[in-house]
């Protein structure tokens, strides 16, 4: 056995994962040149060697969560040259500047409302569903919808922005069942085109627009799974943004996954084939971005319905792949499979979180109460 397996094989026993064992997390090779891609590529070759098919896993999302409960992604002895790239990228570069608002919508939410529809289900809503009194995936969509609502104490007449509106369910949400009035703004022209034929009848504007470039004054502002395209050298802009556009006494609501530490890039794999320029935020991050613009009125985590919700949705896209393989190959199969199996894993394991933060610009008048 070469050093580099030997090393591998050491390095995953602490997470109790074996090298071709049985059990059904265990990492199977299928290729003697993973060994070298790992220490070359780190985790964008461990990613992209799945997608080549050189390794397996029955549980995909259990091997992630073991790996990450251990700390074996921080792991010394696995770290290489092109991680100190990776790290100075962002730092060098704004990928969430106003030229470049538009890739993600290109990149990632345009390749194809099919895939997205089947994968969703029902309600079409790319973002954490609230599983507390959920059975299935569209209740919890649902349920997240309605939480949205009442933290927001949405009135008849009010008037919502949106940012990040996806494909409109949320704002048909709002506009069919508490009459409110909602724009909401995409950087997808495929989520555009669809949000606005499911909206069709509805108080309910779809515009195809960086929210920088947004004018008026609103009730309520919502942003749901948009901060993570947001960038950090971005984040004091967007409040300052959301600042101008809410009136004085309005609210607005933030969802976003977040992470454990503050950090200034993103994953390599998911960061080249999933979400480019993709970025969490932390605590540490937003609560200097908010400072001396919003007072926080309400800041509830339910990161581990993301796990639920993740699984939901590969559960969908395994089962309907038959239905999309001829326009996506084996490859995007194990592409897709890894994402979303992955991302499981990591909010199993504790590293990625879901927040849900409610900010005024004055503060509520005898104080805010928090929903749940």
């Amino acid at each position: 056995m070469n050093g580099k397996k030997t090393l591998v094989y050491k390095v995953l026993s602490r997470a109790d994962v074996k090298i071709n064992g049985s059990r059904p997390w265990d990492l199977v090779v299928h290729d003697e040149r993973f060994y070298d891609r790992l220490f070359r590529d780190g985790t964008l070759g461990f990613g992209e060697s799945y997608m080549d098919d050189w390794w397996d896993s029955q549980q995909l999302d259990v091997l992630f969560t073991k790996i990450l409960r251990a700390e074996l992604d921080q792991s010394p002895e696995i770290k290489n040259w092109k991680t100190a790239w990776r790290l100075l990228k962002p730092i060098l570069f704004n990928f969430g500047r106003k030229l470049r608002a538009f890739n993600i919508g290109k990149k990632h939410y345009d390749i194809g409302n099919n895939l997205f529809r089947l994968m969703l289900g029902e309600v079409m809503a790319y973002s954490c569903g609230y599983w507390r009194r959920a059975k299935n995936l569209k209740e919890a969509q649902l349920a997240k919808f309605e939480l949205i609502a009442r933290k927001l104490q949405l009135q008849p007449g009010q008037k919502v922005l949106d940012i990040g509106c996806g494909w409109g369910e949320l704002a048909k949400y709002l506009a069919e069942k508490y009459r409110v009035e909602v724009v909401g703004t995409t950087v997808s022209r495929e989520q555009a085109k669809l949000a606005r034929e499911k909206c069709a009848g509805l108080p309910v504007t779809i515009l195809l627009k960086d929210y920088r470039d947004l004018q008026g004054k609103f009730d309520r502002v919502v942003s749901v799974g948009m901060f993570e395209h947001v960038g950090y050298k971005n984040y004091r802009q967007y409040m300052q943004t959301v600042a101008k556009l809410l009136k004085d006494d309005g609210l607005t609501l933030l969802h976003t996954i977040g992470g454990n530490k503050s950090v200034r890039n993103t994953e390599a794999w998911i960061d080249k084939y999933i979400f480019p320029g993709g970025m969490l935020p932390s605590i540490a991050q937003i609560g200097k971005a908010i400072e001396n613009i919003f007072v926080m009125e309400d800041w509830h985590n339910f990161g581990t319905d993301y796990d639920k919700t993740l699984m939901a949705w590969f559960e969908n896209f395994d089962r309907h792949y038959p239905k999309l393989k001829d326009k996506y190959d084996y490859r995007f199969y194990r592409m897709w499979k890894y994402y979303l199996l992955s991302c499981a894993g990591s909010f199993r394991a504790r590293k990625n979180q879901l927040w849900q933060i409610v900010l005024s610009k004055k503060g509520v008048p005898g104080g805010y109460r928090s929903v749940r």
